[in-house]
């Protein structure tokens, strides 16, 4: 099983809930399945550019236009996404690791979705419809936010954006741990919260160890 771990949180880890809940899950499923392999790219590292005109063009004219021969600006706007393209491709699961900032996702997560749920990097598209480009199955969302959450909060920017984007390449179970309350000065059971996502966490682990 190949896990590509998407992380866009730039605090060290013993600041971070959410890497927490990654360390935890990955460790779980490496105990219980040794043959797992991973591979964590880290947003702040590799930073994605936003979707720029070129990069649309790229991505689009192709499919709106079939036989369009794109400019080496257009290419090279792409650049990032082509070299993403492998790791996603192979990936089993994808790992989505980050913060709640401002009711959404950070933008470098958006701005990553953008570069790789693309035609050409995740998908073909034509007069039949969408092809799939990839083998993925299954999104593991990891999330830590200062205020509390219930399920299926009006307020929550994260998980609708998650779920459009992989459910436009046929990609539909997506589970979830969140770190919720996570602001110690109006939750004092902060920790506990924590550590119950982080349970959650090595469940969705546990879960998945027994697949193929």
């Amino acid at each position: 099983m190949n896990i590509l771990h998407i992380c866009a949180n730039p605090r060290p880890i013993e600041e971070s809930a959410s890497k927490q809940l990654a360390a935890a899950f990955i460790s779980k499923l490496i105990s219980l399945n040794p043959e797992v392999t991973v591979e964590n790219v880290d947003l702040y590292q590799e930073t994605p550019p936003f979707l720029s005109y070129d990069g649309y063009r790229r991505f689009w004219m192709p499919v709106i236009e079939p036989g369009y021969e794109p400019s080496k600006k257009e290419e090279m706007a792409i650049h990032y996404a082509t070299k993403q393209a492998e790791n996603f491709r192979q990936a089993d699961v994808i790992v989505l690791t980050m913060p709640m900032w401002n009711g959404g996702p950070p933008a470098i997560m958006k701005a990553w979705l953008d570069q790789v749920i693309a035609p050409g990097i995740a998908f073909e598209q034509g007069a039949e419809g969408i092809k799939p480009l990839h083998q993925l199955r299954k999104v593991v969302l990891l999330v830590a936010s200062g205020d509390v959450y219930k399920e299926g909060d009006s307020r929550d920017g994260i998980s609708p954006v998650i779920e459009n984007a992989f459910g436009s390449i046929g990609v539909t179970d997506i589970a979830v741990a969140w770190a919720d309350g996570q602001n110690a000065a109006v939750y004092p059971d902060a920790a506990e919260r924590k550590q119950f996502a982080v349970e959650a966490a090595e469940e969705i682990a546990e879960d998945l160890a027994g697949q193929p």
